[in-house]
């Protein structure tokens, strides 16, 4: 679409020809003084809550106090299988198989695990690969995976770096990289879209390059998950991990998810971490049994899963099926094309774009690099009633959220920054 306008009843038009606009009032807007709407642009950080995550937390609140431990079995939705009730939406989101995908745990937790199983360094080849400005804590458990198995942290990282001036990184570069240390590289670990400019990898080109040179290949959805479609059983990587409480709504700290593509599903050789929500669920409660995995991604579960948490997960799942996923995609990149949009249009120096403009190279996000900045344009922005999120050294980045995010916002959000600046 490229015939935008700058107005505030073109604005008013799409939402009316929206077909996704009903599923607005489907979530809890926070309020300004007034009473009226704030703009939230900031579900890349925390996405606002549905209005039905009450009501399926409660529901579980009361199995509990009517049944104590007999709503494992008895409840409305019986506990101990909780975690399937979330799979087959779960896989939709992440383009994978329902048996490659679980909730669990939190997400570097969940990184931990994989790696454990996936990063077998050898004394030649050893190494990791990661973006440069991977998410901090990205950074600090492929460190810490390094040094555990006594290899030194900052000679065993690789990071896969942007050209000197600019901000994005080139496939080619990270193909120079394996041509030249290929054979030491034991893991490519990627954000698939990275929590400062933006910018999504291609996951294909980049898996095929890693096992092209023998290595394992994983990614990091915490900025994907519900943001853009991964593709993983397709695109073949070896596991995945994300968490549920940005683009997924599930609410502060939730739980995280994991994906392991269905050739591991079954190789015993791969060595892990176990707990007993990992076992044979016929032999589970047979307390005296030998370790017996599940197959696919179950596997990897450690305990029985924290049903409230889930329960949330489970309240946003329901909207992104009802919604479906593919329709969500599509208003999203009319969405923060429209936003582009009017920044360009804003035509001020002061304010440029760092995520690339080609929409399937990015997902909701757009970063924008402040020149000149000391927080100061943020701050304001915030005062106005916009929520975005700001980032060191100097951008706010914005992520319009096609659920529950309108075209009337992006239209407000950039008169209220033309005003300020």
């Amino acid at each position: 679409m490229n015939n935008y306008q700058a107005t505030l009843a073109f604005a008013k038009e799409q939402d009316h020809l929206d077909p996704l606009n009903r599923f607005r009032e489907k979530f809890h807007i926070p309020k300004v003084s007034e009473g009226k709407d704030i703009v939230y642009l900031c579900g890349n950080s925390l996405g606002l809550q549905p209005k039905n995550t009450q009501k399926y937390i409660q529901e579980e609140l009361n199995d509990w106090a009517k049944l104590g431990v007999e709503g494992h079995t008895d409840a409305k939705h019986p506990w101990m299988p909780y975690h399937e009730f979330l799979s087959n939406t779960m896989a939709k989101i992440v383009g994978a198989k329902p048996s490659e995908v679980v909730m669990m745990n939190t997400l570097t937790t969940n990184l931990h695990l994989l790696m454990v199983s996936f990063y077998q360094p050898t004394k030649t080849k050893y190494k990791i690969i990661i973006e440069s400005d991977a998410f901090p804590s990205d950074k600090y458990a492929v460190e810490s995976q390094l040094d555990f198995h006594g290899f030194d942290k900052k000679e065993g990282l690789i990071l896969w770096k942007p050209r000197e001036g600019e901000e994005l990184c080139r496939f080619e570069d990270i193909e120079k990289i394996m041509e030249t240390q290929g054979d030491e590289v034991a893991l490519i670990l990627i954000g698939t879209t990275n929590y400062y400019t933006g910018q999504s990898f291609p996951i294909k080109k980049i898996t095929e390059l890693g096992h092209k040179h023998k290595c394992i290949v994983g990614f990091d959805l915490a900025h994907g998950a519900g943001n853009i479609q991964p593709n993983l059983h397709e695109n073949g990587p070896d596991f995945a991990v994300w968490c549920s409480y940005k683009y997924l709504n599930s609410g502060p700290g939730s739980l995280g998810g994991l994906f392991v593509h269905e050739r591991h599903a079954n190789n015993p050789k791969l060595k892990r971490f176990t707990g007993w929500w990992g076992h044979n669920k016929k032999t589970r409660f047979n307390m005296r049994q030998e370790f017996d995995v599940l197959p696919g991604a179950e596997g990897w579960q450690l305990s029985n899963p924290p049903i409230l948490s889930m329960a949330a997960i489970r309240a946003s799942l329901d909207i992104f099926e009802e919604a479906g996923f593919e329709n969500i995609l599509a208003k999203q990149k009319k969405l923060t094309g429209y936003l582009e949009f009017l920044l360009y249009d804003l035509k001020n120096d002061r304010i440029s774009i760092i995520t690339p403009k080609n929409p399937e190279e990015r997902g909701c996000q757009l970063s924008l690099a402040v020149k000149n900045a000391d927080r100061s344009l943020h701050d304001k922005l915030t005062n106005a009633g916009i929520i975005s999120d700001w980032r060191e050294p100097d951008v706010i980045r914005v992520a319009p959220a096609p659920l529950y995010n309108s075209f009337e916002d992006m239209y407000l959000m950039v008169e209220r920054l033309k005003k300020i600046i």
